[in-house]
């Protein structure tokens, strides 16, 4: 059985931002780790051994990623009704471990007809605290509200002696819910969050933060996920901002369970331990997204390598060194499919390039093929002119070829 002690902090909100005498330290691990879609039970044991480790680092907290537990974005796996019994089975697993730190960690929760995106603290085989999402996003990329109920309730847990606030996510983006926090004695306000990338976005969140931490004078401390999920990338950048602005970055694009120490001074609670890392050039962001957004995909879905087609251009080319990046020589297969108005320069040019990366590299001249099917179309084509038509059948054929081989080889 999973016992729950609600705790809301309550009392004297801290007073404004300032350099003091440090009365108490708390460590905290920001678990910007990789977790499965769907892997319940693999989730679970990744958040024991992550905890275990922060542990052995001295970590007394560690925050891990929204809707942990089910990996991000869950989708119609919500809609499962088996899901209840595998959240309450992980959720006992966590609780049977009875580590003597806080795991703070995100679920789907079903109480009847409803299911909120929820957050709990974990101690000790109990469960402290919980929250439920208050804004889901249902814009671009998100769907919350076909699944979620919106949570209207503010919570507050004690960790260590400090007032933690919990928030999800969206949460973040609008003022309310820190406030609430806030206004029920939060001193640190802990938010987990499930936010994809795109251009710039590192940049924003950054904004975001800081301005939460110094509007409501409470340190922030933001975890991310960081994979690539189907056409999703998360990005990590999880960080830690105070009411004296951005204290710590966790890198983009990679897993990291960096430790950070919040500290209680007779002035207010301020981030003293963290590595600031710069913002990421923007083409570097973008070309990392890429590599791994390519890597998960294969990796996730079980793919041995992939086979592209090389034309010795610089679209190609640049797709042929993100494949390499994202998964190494040895599981790119290149195809150069010459024709008749291949110049010879593509040729070797594709060649270069193959040979430069050091990956499996096949000529397959199309001539054949072309002037075959020409002529199995030439009664239907009597009497028309060329047109974009036959540079079209060009095309198709490679794609043919390229489909044969990822048939046969599964790549």
């Amino acid at each position: 059985m999973i016992t729950v002690a609600m705790s809301c902090a309550k009392g004297k909100i801290a007073p404004p931002f300032g350099r003091g005498q440090v009365l108490k330290t708390l460590s905290v691990a920001l678990a910007q780790q990789e977790f499965m879609v769907g892997d319940i039970p693999g989730n679970t044991a990744r958040v024991l051994d992550i905890a275990r480790t922060a542990m052995a680092q001295g970590a007394r907290v560690v925050v891990y990623p929204e809707l942990t537990l089910t990996g991000y974005p869950p989708e119609d796996l919500l809609l499962r009704d088996s899901l209840t019994l595998r959240i309450d089975a992980a959720l006992e697993t966590l609780c049977a471990a009875q580590l003597p730190l806080y795991l703070v960690v995100g679920y789907p929760h079903r109480s009847g007809e409803t299911m909120t995106n929820r957050m709990a603290v974990i101690f000790e085989g109990a469960i402290i605290g919980v929250y439920d999402k208050q804004h889901l996003p249902n814009y671009q990329v998100f769907d919350e509200r076909r699944y979620f109920t919106p949570g209207d309730k503010t919570t507050v847990v004690s960790i260590e002696g400090f007032a933690c606030g919990l928030t999800i996510c969206e949460d973040i983006w609008f003022d309310q819910p820190g406030n609430d926090a806030k206004a029920a004695g939060a001193e640190v306000l802990l938010t987990i969050n499930g936010s994809p990338y795109h251009m710039g976005r590192d940049a924003q969140r950054r904004q975001r933060v800081q301005a939460v931490a110094q509007n409501t004078g409470m340190p922030v401390v933001y975890v991310n996920h960081v994979y690539g999920q189907d056409e999703l990338v998360f990005d990590g950048g999880s960080m830690a901002a105070d009411a004296a602005g951005m204290q710590h970055n966790s890198p983009l694009f990679t897993g990291s369970l960096d430790i950070i120490t919040l500290a209680k001074t007779d002035s207010g609670v301020r981030v003293t331990q963290g590595v600031k890392r710069p913002i990421m050039a923007r083409l570097d962001e973008v070309y990392q997204a890429l590599v791994r957004g390519l890597k998960d995909y294969v990796n996730r879905n079980g793919f041995p390598g992939v086979v592209l087609g090389l034309s010795g251009g610089i679209d190609s080319g640049l797709s042929l060194a993100i494949a390499v990046d994202a998964l190494g020589k040895d599981r790119v297969h290149a195809v150069m499919m010459p024709f008749s108005y291949t110049s010879q320069m593509s040729v070797d040019d594709a060649r270069a390039e193959a040979e430069a990366l050091g990956v499996a590299y096949t000529e397959l001249p199309i001539s054949d093929i072309y002037h075959a099917g020409m002529a199995t179309l030439a009664p239907v084509f009597k009497d028309l002119p060329p047109d974009v038509t036959e540079q079209n059948l060009q095309a198709r054929i490679r794609g043919m070829l390229l489909m044969a081989i990822s048939n046969k080889t599964g790549y």
